[in-house]
């Protein structure tokens, strides 16, 4: 089958590898029919998550068709269309009974923190990735939802992270009616948690990034304020100034590890590989939320240290939440809210791309070429 394959930081090709194949009676195999390329991958393709290995097949956003089950799979069969999402959960352990899909305990032996990722490094389970042909998909009772008749599938694949995450930001920050939130990075997670903050009642939204169509998208998109940190001077201080001087009641980190805006935590987080990316983002939500307010991180960072002001923490009584979507947990509600239009996915999509020019799509995505906000790939078998 082709299948995207990892040869070293910003080298990636369209490869011929060999077919996944049951080895557990819970797997199925899912032939795919739309992929994304995620933000995320881009940590990966930049080389700044630990243990990412050569021969890797990137991809946790995945939809498509069940070709083949395990003895005891039972809630999927060979023929249904299926949202994939893109934690790797058993469903069974502590942590999945409470909802807390992306933190189970069982499915990844490579870590205690985080759960199993599709496609996404060694400290996320090992496991390949949906940018390919066909994908193994563990748990097949647990994870694989049924794609709604009628539902499209550019839609269906944006249920597998983007819309999950954007909108558990949201919900982590707590938004209270009339709030201002807050939302640094308009990649389409920060785009997706800025529209979904009206749902939650915000009063008033902006979004914050450097790169002027992402935020003319974001404006269009989700009805927000867009800004552009580099024409501000110091972020903290303008974004104060708007609020009268309390500063937002809760703020959004949508971008992690690759944060522009601060040379030195460029040069410690994303050059020299000190911490665990550069925390710029994190810096300027902590100390531009009002006493009090909420920081709410689904950008994602490395397993290893951050340089934090957590005094600043402590000092202006904040309330921190963070974690991976559980997108099981969230499904039902989101999938209920494109089917009543109130949420529009597949709005975000602005490249569509054969799966053999995968490496063409990564260049484009992590050097912001061509207006890309999201890349959808297609697999040669995606119209059989």
């Amino acid at each position: 089958m082709l299948a995207m394959d990892y040869r070293g930081p910003k080298r990636v090709r369209a490869v011929q590898k060999p077919m996944p194949e049951i080895k557990h009676p819970q797997d199925a195999i899912v032939r795919v029919l739309r992929t994304c390329i995620c933000g995320s991958d881009l940590h990966l393709y930049n080389g700044n998550v630990p243990d990412t290995r050569v021969g890797s097949t990137f991809g946790h956003e995945f939809v498509g068709e069940v070709v083949e089950v395990g003895a005891e799979v039972t809630k999927v069969k060979v023929g249904d269309r299926v949202i994939v999402p893109f934690n790797i959960s058993c469903g069974e352990c502590h942590f999945c009974r409470q909802g807390m899909f992306g933190n189970c305990h069982e499915s990844n032996t490579e870590a205690t923190a985080v759960g199993a990722i599709y496609g996404y490094s060694h400290t996320a389970g090992g496991f390949n990735g949906g940018q390919a042909e066909y994908c193994r998909v563990p748990y097949a009772n647990v994870g694989p939802t049924i794609i709604p008749e009628g539902m499209d599938l550019d839609d269906a694949v944006l249920l597998t992270d983007v819309v999950p995450t954007g909108y558990q930001a949201a919900e982590m920050a707590g938004i209270q009616k009339g709030d201002t939130v807050l939302v640094f990075g308009a990649g389409p997670i920060g785009i997706m948690a800025a529209r979904c903050a009206w749902l939650f009642g915000a009063g008033r939204v902006m979004i914050v990034d450097q790169e002027d169509y992402r935020l003319e998208f974001a404006r269009n998109y989700s009805y927000c304020e867009a800004y552009n940190f580099n024409e501000m001077g110091d972020p903290v201080v303008f974004f104060k100034k708007i609020t009268d001087w309390l500063g937002p009641d809760c703020v959004i980190d949508a971008v992690g590890a690759e944060a522009a805006g601060n040379t030195m935590q460029t040069i410690t987080g994303r050059k020299l590989l000190l911490q665990a990316g550069s925390a710029t983002a994190l810096h300027w939500a902590i100390n531009s939320v009002k006493k009090g307010g909420v920081v709410s991180i689904v950008g994602v960072y490395g397993p290893t240290d951050n340089l934090v002001p957590i005094g600043n923490v402590l000092n202006k009584g904040l309330t921190v939440r963070a974690n991976q979507a559980s997108v099981k947990r969230l499904l039902p509600r989101l999938i209920e809210h494109v089917q009543n239009g109130v949420l529009n996915p597949k709005g975000m999509i602005t490249h569509r791309l054969p799966l053999e020019e995968v490496a063409d799509g990564y260049r484009m995505f992590s050097a912001k070429l061509d207006n890309c906000i999201k890349t959808v790939l297609l697999p040669p078998t995606a119209n059989q």
